[in-house]
């Protein structure tokens, strides 16, 4: 058996994932510098794409035209080759509820730390990291080849104001919280508090009044930070000057950013 009759075998049996490890456990008497050869060859061709160090995904017939596979494919398969817990976050997320207003060109991944090396060619994935992943905030869908794990709305808000800076930034942030908030229970975002900042349910409440124009969650989300205690005021964006025209509010948000959201 060659190495691709022993790729297509496993193919046609539903595992469109391997390993360089695997391979050498199933061809022993071949060498590390022959695998590699053989593997390179068949990169080449458009059969198999190097998605990670030593990590390989069979390319679908649907894809090879364009020559890439979709991380959403093979990333629950990656992340337990990898060993950690992940989810789709960001715009990634938020288009799991045709939120995202343009659907994002990559594809947005959180995990924990330490960082993921992944092969140079691999431009699909942008990855975020987190000191532990909320798993009970986490939901998961049913993808091509498996499961896909992703956060729910409440998760997803918290992380698009947390993390704008990965996704250009407040006013990206607020035009996809315009469409998320439909999504979102205000009441939820409770039990996510001990995952994010108290900055960052600030920033979230002064969006939801002031920019959003959403004053009913507002108010149920300012309650929940009322509960939190004392919190310092802060600039909606950090690393420029407040502005000193900004009214005070109860946020103790100085909007130091003008935010105008896009057409829907």
């Amino acid at each position: 058996m060659t190495i691709h009759d022993w790729i297509r075998y496993r193919e046609i049996r539903g595992h469109v994932t391997f390993s360089v490890e695997e391979l050498k456990s199933a061809f022993g008497e071949k060498s590390a510098a022959t695998i590699k050869t053989e593997l390179s060859r068949l990169v080449k061709k458009g059969y198999i794409s190097s998605v990670y160090r030593g990590f390989y995904v069979v390319v679908p017939v649907h894809y090879q035209l364009k020559g890439v596979v979709p991380p959403v494919y093979y990333i629950d398969m990656l992340m337990r080759y990898v060993g950690k817990p992940y989810y789709l976050s960001l715009l990634s997320a938020a288009a799991m509820y045709g939120a995202a207003h343009q659907q994002p060109m990559i594809t947005q991944v959180t995990t924990i730390a330490p960082r993921i090396k992944l092969s140079s060619k691999n431009l699909l994935l942008n990855w975020n990291y987190r000191k532990v992943i909320p798993k009970a905030f986490l939901l998961t869908k049913n993808g091509e080849m498996g499961v896909v794990r992703y956060s729910n709305p409440e998760l997803t808000a918290i992380d698009l104001v947390q993390f704008a800076d990965h996704i250009g930034g407040y006013q990206r942030a607020s035009t996809v919280l315009a469409e998320l908030v439909e999504a979102m229970d205000m009441g939820k975002v409770a039990d996510v508090v001990p995952y994010t900042t108290i900055a960052t349910l600030q920033r979230l409440g002064y969006l939801l009044e002031f920019v959003l124009e959403e004053q009913e969650m507002a108010d149920v989300l300012f309650l929940i930070l009322k509960e939190q205690g004392k919190w310092n005021s802060i600039s909606l964006r950090n690393g420029r000057p407040k502005k000193e025209t900004a009214q005070s509010n109860r946020w103790h948000v100085n909007g130091n950013v003008e935010i105008e959201i896009d057409d829907l």
